[in-house]
């Protein structure tokens, strides 16, 4: 069958979506670490009226066939938004991306890729990034290592073969993610201890949950300080009150009040951490449906969940107090609050802190003395086109 003729063409019926979606389920069912997102979720990812991202930004999606059978897909898109950052935080004038890759073989990835390379080329770009599904904050870079267990909530998974493919297509690194696990059953060492123990001390410093009943004032409050905080970050890009909205309403579930911190430094809310019970331990045996009784499954597990791991997608500290002894102290303060709350209302001995730049030196920092380890890499690739 790979020596039959392989096309590659352009989603543009419902049926083409579906296939496209059902794809990943087909490639990956053998994988025992792979977690079957929920389908519903992924139509929303795709869908321009309900992923806010792409009011800023637009997206083609491919499929290819071998012998009437789809055997691989990939997305090619422009971020409007990346177009206007500075090229030595990595995007910039000229930069599109691909992404939502799946392959059966090399040669289908190869095909794949070049149509995405030339539609970008056509819309006048002049450098290529990927892995990135859809947007920078979603689903960044390619699996490089880690394969051996399942993803936390709101992380990719993919097949190890990918790596040596993308890479033979001229793709260098651009960027390396990593997230560290810690065992949180465990006190932290007696230097982030006493650290902590201070900052209770200092009338300056309040740490406290959310407050769900004021959900949109809170997410605010968090994007203000995102938006400030990354601004210099590589890769950066904004978020906008669209994507927040959206991402609000499908993470709204998974807000619990004392898994999420907001510090205030004399009154003025300057950091904060968010931490997510790990949804994907409830969604691996849902097999990628809610039906016919996952959704009862998931409503019952989402009322007091109880969970192995949680999972810190983002954490931010204003820019004016950041590489300062007092934004650790508040990162440290949190983590310890949110340390406690996992263990004893959740029952979570895992901690996974991530994605994180490889050269973040301050979050690397804490992670270190917090005594975790990597426990997964993830690359970005670029090329020129």
């Amino acid at each position: 069958m790979a020596t039959a003729a392989l096309t590659v063409r352009p989603v543009t019926t419902k049926r083409d979506t579906k296939a496209f979606i059902d794809l990943a389920y087909c490639l990956n069912r053998n994988d025992p670490h792979w977690v079957p997102p929920l389908k519903q979720e992924v139509a929303g990812t795709i869908d321009p009226k309900k992923n806010g991202w792409f009011s800023h930004a637009e997206a083609q999606l491919f499929l290819a066939e071998r012998s009437g059978q789809v055997v691989g897909r990939i997305s090619a898109h422009i971020d409007r938004l990346a177009l206007e950052q500075p090229p030595e935080q990595g995007f910039g004038p000229g930069t599109g991306f691909w992404g939502l890759f799946e392959a059966e073989d090399a040669a289908t990835a190869q095909a794949l890729i070049a149509r995405a390379e030339q539609w970008l080329r056509d819309q006048g770009m002049t450098q290529a990034i990927g892995p990135v599904s859809l947007s920078i904050w979603e689903d960044p870079g390619l699996l490089v290592m880690g394969h051996d267990h399942s993803p936390t909530v709101l992380m990719g998974h993919n097949s190890p073969a990918y790596q040596a493919w993308i890479e033979a297509l001229g793709y260098a690194r651009a960027k390396k993610l990593v997230t560290y696990e810690v065992d949180i059953t465990q006190d932290f060492p007696p230097l982030v201890q006493r650290i902590v123990a201070n900052g209770e001390k200092n009338g300056r410093i309040r740490i406290r949950g959310v407050d769900k009943s004021r959900f949109d004032e809170e997410a605010a409050i968090i994007l203000a300080i995102l938006n400030d905080a990354w601004s210099d970050n590589w890769g950066f890009v904004p978020l906008t009150p669209p994507e927040v909205a959206d991402v609000g309403k499908k993470l709204k579930p998974l807000v619990f009040e004392d898994l999420i911190m907001i510090a205030e430094l004399d009154g003025e809310p300057v950091a904060f951490m968010v931490t997510l019970p790990d949804l994907n331990e409830a969604v691996k045996p849902l097999g990628g449906s809610l039906l016919p009784l996952g959704w009862a499954k998931l409503l019952l597990w989402l009322r007091k969940p109880k969970v192995r791991t949680v999972r810190v997608p983002l954490m931010g500290v204003v820019k004016r107090l950041q590489s300062s002894r007092m934004a650790s102290q508040l990162a440290f303060m949190m983590i310890e609050y949110i340390r406690r709350a996992s263990v004893a209302n959740y029952g979570a001995t895992r901690g996974e802190i991530g994605w994180i730049l490889d050269d973040n030196q301050g979050m690397l920092a804490i992670a270190d003395a917090i005594v975790s380890r990597i426990n997964r890499e993830y690359l970005i690739y670029r090329k020129p086109l």
